[in-house]
């Protein structure tokens, strides 16, 4: 599993885009993992990053159709619906934006020092996203599937049986479990 040192944990796009239940972008289990979240975020000792999935100004490549179908989202970076959601407390820490569902970036994998904890929205597109390239480079993962949302509770669930093909790269464990090992 690599450093004693505790694994960084990556907030996924825990925005209003997602949670607001008028967004056709809506996780209905979005208010449902809140709690847990707050709980790892703190326990993670500072080292976490919250994610925002944001439009690009201009869409390329096989974007431009996704936008022609979901132009809703075509808004700037400061728009209310790319917000990061208020019950979680996320003042004064890492946020890092970024235009793909896959937030798996240099600064994160800078940050994650070989193992990565995630949790958030959606479990069946910027999670999955994030986890099978994170692994892909060689980071442990941990996927914290009671603090993830998806689409709905099918999907959730058929991302999170994909990602543990992938063991032992990636780990589907709880919150509890985390918090006992960040204890």
């Amino acid at each position: 599993m690599g450093s004693m040192t505790q694994p960084w944990l990556a907030v996924i796009d825990m925005q209003h885009i997602f949670g607001a239940s008028d967004s056709a972008w809506a996780a209905p289990g979005f208010d449902g993992v809140i709690d847990p979240i707050n709980q790892l975020v703190a326990a993670a000792n500072g080292r976490v990053t919250f994610t925002r999935f944001v439009a690009p100004q201009k869409p390329t490549g096989a974007w431009v159709s996704y936008y022609r179908q979901w132009a809703f989202a075509l808004q700037p970076d400061d728009a209310p619906l790319y917000q990061l959601d208020e019950r979680i407390d996320h003042s004064g820490r890492k946020t890092m934006d970024a235009n793909t569902f896959g937030k798996w970036t240099p600064e994160l994998a800078a940050d994650a020092e070989g193992e990565l904890v995630l949790c958030g929205v959606s479990t069946d597109c910027c999670v999955l996203s994030t986890a099978l390239a994170a692994a892909d480079s060689g980071v442990h993962v941990q996927v914290v599937a009671d603090a993830c949302a998806g689409v709905n509770d099918v999907t959730h669930r058929q991302a999170l049986d994909t990602m543990a093909l992938y063991a032992p790269l990636i780990e589907i464990v709880s919150t509890a479990e985390v918090l006992t090992r960040w204890a």
